[in-house]
């Protein structure tokens, strides 16, 4: 009975330390973060409670409110282009064409990148004086504008292109290993039946891919959520305000006008909003009853 007590208590104790970083280093943080913004708490943090008050104040700055928008709009373009371009990159390699390994290997490489990286190569491509636009030009073709980046009404398609070129080869990783696990005698039912590819695709193949579909909309959408590097690396939230985002609102109050409790406060509806995503796909991947199991 010692023996197996010991044994039982081992992986408990291996355990204990990443136990204890999770409580203290994760779940504590996060609830002084909220602690703090429900204080008025400027430079540094105080324990004078004031309730919403800081909420009141985020949602009344036209910054934060832009950043909402933009924010937005990034999102449902990146998570959309990145789905479809994704897909339909898996569908061609998923037709066994040659150099297969090397062209998975050219798409998947963006997303072995930071966004740092990804961004700063990206200004570099928009610079009018030294990138795709002056190269386009050097060639003859003197009105060709690439300079997006540094437009007010286009930058924020500028972060969008950068993201999705980084982004949608994980997509394309997920669908193609999806694709692969399709039986091969529904292809040989289609085929005899003479179903068009594209109905096969749209009515049978995306049915099946509906979980490396979910997976890829919420790793996607915490990416949207914690969007900071690429924007600051490739417009640094500008010009103006056109790219700023919530993100780089918190960094900004938290840092340069040292006011903790409205940075706490943006920072806090940026976890309500990535737990708004993340806790239904645990729930149905990992703690939904089955329903096989139940019905038996």
């Amino acid at each position: 009975m010692t023996r197996r007590r010991k044994i039982a208590w081992a992986p408990r104790l291996a355990l204990l330390p990443a136990l204890l970083v999770v409580v203290f280093a994760y779940l504590g943080t996060m609830a002084w973060t909220v602690w703090i913004s429900l204080t008025s708490s400027r430079l540094l943090p105080v324990n004078n409670f004031v309730g919403a008050d800081q909420y009141t104040r985020l949602f009344n700055d036209a910054r934060w409110v832009v950043s909402i928008q933009n924010i937005a709009t990034f999102g449902v373009l990146f998570v959309g282009i990145c789905l479809v371009l994704g897909f339909l990159l898996a569908v061609a390699l998923d037709q066994r064409v040659r150099a297969e390994d090397g062209l998975r290997t050219i798409f998947l490489y963006p997303y072995s990148m930071s966004f740092i990286v990804t961004g700063l190569i990206w200004q570099w491509m928009m610079n009018p004086t030294l990138g795709i636009q002056k190269s386009v030009r050097d060639l003859g073709w003197t009105s060709f504008s690439f300079d997006w980046s540094v437009q007010r009404d286009m930058a924020i398609y500028a972060v969008v292109i950068a993201g999705v070129w980084q982004a949608s080869g994980l997509v394309m990783a997920l669908m193609l290993a999806g694709l692969r696990g399709v039986d091969q005698e529904l292809w040989k039912a289609a085929r005899v039946d003479g179903v068009p590819a594209w109905r096969f695709y749209l009515s049978i193949v995306l049915p099946l891919l509906k979980p490396m579909i979910v997976t890829s909309v919420v790793l996607l959408s915490i990416a949207v959520v914690k969007v900071y590097d690429l924007v600051i690396a490739l417009t640094n939230g500008g010009p103006g305000t056109a790219t700023s985002m919530p993100a780089t609102f918190v960094m900004d109050y938290l840092f340069s006008r040292q006011n903790i409790g409205l940075a706490t406060a943006a920072s806090s509806v940026m976890l309500v909003t990535v737990l708004c995503v993340l806790v239904p796909w645990l729930y149905v991947e990992y703690f939904r009853p089955n329903r096989a199991g139940a019905h038996a």
